[in-house]
């Protein structure tokens, strides 16, 4: 199924894009080489420790990498990472795959995967999925800046958001979103004629999540994150619209917010 291996001499990472390959392509890479495969039904790419039993050899010194520690394989159209060792597989600092755990999809573009080792080691396994644009990149230091892609909100959803997530907004050096009972009581504060609630509070903040996820934001579904899932999809969701710039510190002079509740 592979179309050729990856020679880390040639190619010494993949943030910056394949070229010459099919859209859907997955393209793994370690310090020690790597991969491509097709997007053909039934493909599959294995990494771990064992260089013979492995697509591609990850940690192959360290003993807490697992033979067979992970698989990616291609179903229904897309790439799907599975957990197959003892550890988990961390994709972000609040995304961890485990053994027990569903398949996450890959989206196009590129991901990076970190295995810990012995001593605090991380293993690095690059990923990258084509989306069949074969520009490579290049200095562009005249061009116009690409400005983030901002989420479109109701007014409703961007005030019950901007509430949930102020102290992000006021840069508070470790911020927490609120407690939704939180959120409905600076709500009632704000507009005191309306009916808020708790229960309100989460349905728009679910909708709002359920929509973002939809559209290929990944870590704001239960399944995406593990057990116990807490604060986490809340904390995704408010990470992903400050990032994106949707909502704004500007916002909490335009809502006339209270002092943040403690």
């Amino acid at each position: 199924m592979t179309t050729g291996r990856i020679d880390p001499h040639h190619q010494r990472s993949l943030r910056g894009g394949v070229t010459d390959v099919e859209p859907g392509t997955l393209s793994a890479l370690t310090v020690t080489g790597g991969v491509a495969v097709p997007p053909a039904p039934g493909g599959k790419v294995s990494f771990g420790r064992n260089r013979l039993e492995v697509d591609v050899c990850v940690g192959e010194d360290d003993l807490r990498i697992s033979r067979v520690h992970g698989m990616l394989a291609r179903d229904h159209g897309r790439w799907w990472l599975s957990n197959t060792g003892r550890s988990p597989i961390r994709l972000s600092d609040t995304v961890l795959l485990h053994r027990d755990g569903d398949p996450l999809p890959l989206a196009d573009g590129y991901t990076a995967l970190f295995l810990r080792g012995t001593r605090d080691r991380e293993h690095l396994l690059e990923l990258h999925v084509s989306d069949g644009d074969t520009r490579t990149a290049a200095p562009r230091p005249n061009h116009p800046t690409a400005p983030p892609k901002r989420w479109r909100l109701s007014q409703t959803e961007h005030l019950v958001l901007a509430v949930l997530g102020q102290r992000y907004l006021a840069y508070d050096p470790q911020p927490l979103p609120l407690s939704r009972q939180q959120a409905a009581a600076e709500l009632g504060v704000y507009q005191p004629r309306s009916l808020w609630t708790a229960k309100r509070v989460e349905h728009i903040v679910s909708r709002v999540r359920q929509r973002l996820s939809d559209a290929g934001v990944h870590g704001l579904r239960r399944e995406e994150v593990g057990e116990p899932v807490g604060l986490t999809l809340t904390v995704n969701l408010i990470r992903e619209l400050v990032l994106s710039t949707t909502l704004v510190p500007m916002d909490l002079e335009w809502l006339q917010l209270p002092t943040p509740l403690p």
